[in-house]
């Protein structure tokens, strides 16, 4: 698998990052172990979950293979903080106390050192930015953390994020956010790329198959073992469900009948591709369904499908 740089950094990550948030509650123990085993077997390295995710089940999970599967060094360790559970209900924080002992967790869970790139997974509108900033530093400057990025922010939030960082001499620099994009959700490209673009950072979509919709598999209705019919994810998924969706995704279709390609293949390659994208985050249940994603790596859009995407799925 092709590696690119993340932003203006010397890490290099696979094009394609495996994405772990089902791991622990949607997906067991032995899918985990095959879907790492693909992933890395075809070359990927930057594997990428949260604290938030299944509670700890994702990184715990992730912890155990770790040294067993695939050599600690040989891969790319993201994890998030600043989502957690709290007394009424979702819990959001990025204050500085609350984000480094969140990472403490995480690296136990995981059974790491440090990890390679430790995001801060939403904004805090309640926690001065530069608190929150801080946190960053002091994971770098303990080895906690290698790099460190931002999640979720807009683009003026990653600008202001980015710009104090480089503005006072000894701040370890942010240079990622990683962002919901896909052809189901291009607003990202409104402020999100160009500032990434201005400022060097590396983008990492999340949910780059409209959350698993642009693979086509709601086009006759909710499959049985599909995420819409989790508990989990139904509401998450069902966001796509709409008309709009519907146009975009028999577009995909369309093309990728007409090339010999899955829908998934098509819709990945288009958003892998995007200027400014560093590495699109891919999940799966199964690693049959991970191994469908995998297979764009020698895949490339022809320009003309790709302008006819870009037509039918811009936001007007």
């Amino acid at each position: 698998m092709q590696q690119r740089y993340l932003g203006r950094t010397g890490l290099k990550v696979s094009r394609l990052g495996l994405g772990v948030w089902s791991w622990g509650r949607d997906t067991d123990e032995h899918e985990a172990r095959d879907q790492l085993k693909a992933f890395t077997e075809a070359g990927g390295t930057l594997i990428d979950t949260a604290a938030a995710y299944g509670d700890g089940a994702s990184e715990e999970l992730l912890g155990t293979l770790l040294g067993d599967v695939v050599p600690r060094d040989e891969v790319v360790v993201a994890t998030k903080a600043g989502v957690g559970l709290g007394r009424g209900g979702r819990r959001f924080e990025a204050s500085r106390g609350y984000l480094l002992r969140t990472l403490d967790a995480s690296l136990r869970r995981l059974q790491v050192e440090h990890v390679d790139l430790w995001q801060v997974h939403v904004w805090d509108d309640h926690t001065p930015l530069e608190e929150t900033l801080a946190a960053l530093d002091h994971a770098v400057s303990t080895g906690r953390a290698s790099y460190v990025g931002v999640s979720n922010y807009t683009g003026w939030q990653s600008a202001q994020a980015a710009t104090w960082q480089r503005a006072v001499p000894g701040r370890a620099p942010v240079v990622s956010n990683q962002v919901e994009y896909s052809l189901l959700n291009r607003g990202a490209e409104a402020e999100v790329l160009p500032a990434a673009r201005a400022l060097g950072l590396g983008v990492l979509p999340w949910s780059p198959l409209g959350r698993g919709v642009l693979t086509g598999k709601y086009r006759g209705g909710t499959p049985a073992d599909s995420r819409a019919a989790s508990p989990h994810f139904a509401e998450f998924v069902r966001t796509y469900l709409d008309e709009r969706s519907a146009r975009i995704v028999e577009a995909v279709a369309r093309a990728a009948d007409g090339l010999d390609w899955s829908p998934l293949e098509v819709a990945l390659a288009w958003v892998r591709d995007r200027p400014g994208v560093t590495a699109p985050i891919v999940g799966a249940r199964t690693a049959a369904q991970l191994r469908g994603s995998l297979g764009v790596e020698e895949l490339e859009l022809p320009a003309q499908i790709t302008e006819a995407l870009d037509d039918v799925s811009r936001q007007r």
